[in-house]
């Protein structure tokens, strides 16, 4: 279920989404699509640039909310998503 989308600046998405809830915790994830036109986006997982498990789901919102409402921090959270899938040996992704 998402619980915030917004618009980046130069196209593409930044979403909330609550991924889990055993009834002891809540998981939700930031994810930012890049790819501005959808028809690119089909067949493409967003990077997922934070994750976090909390006792509510207001309490991880507001978390991850810090991220995705700043542009700077988004682009950081991409930086490390990118340096992690070099070490990784993963191709580098250079779609926008």
């Amino acid at each position: 279920m998402f619980l915030y989308l917004r618009e980046l600046p130069g196209g593409g998405v930044v979403t909330i989404e609550a991924t889990s809830g055993d009834g002891s915790s809540v998981s939700c994830r930031l994810a930012v699509e890049r790819r501005s036109d959808s028809r690119r986006r089909e067949g493409h997982a967003p990077p997922v640039i934070a994750e976090i498990s909390a006792p509510t789901q207001s309490a991880a919102f507001r978390t991850l909310y810090e991220i995705a409402a700043d542009n700077v921090a988004v682009a950081r959270g991409l930086l490390v998503w990118q340096a992690r899938r070099a070490k990784r040996g993963a191709a580098p992704d250079t779609a926008h």
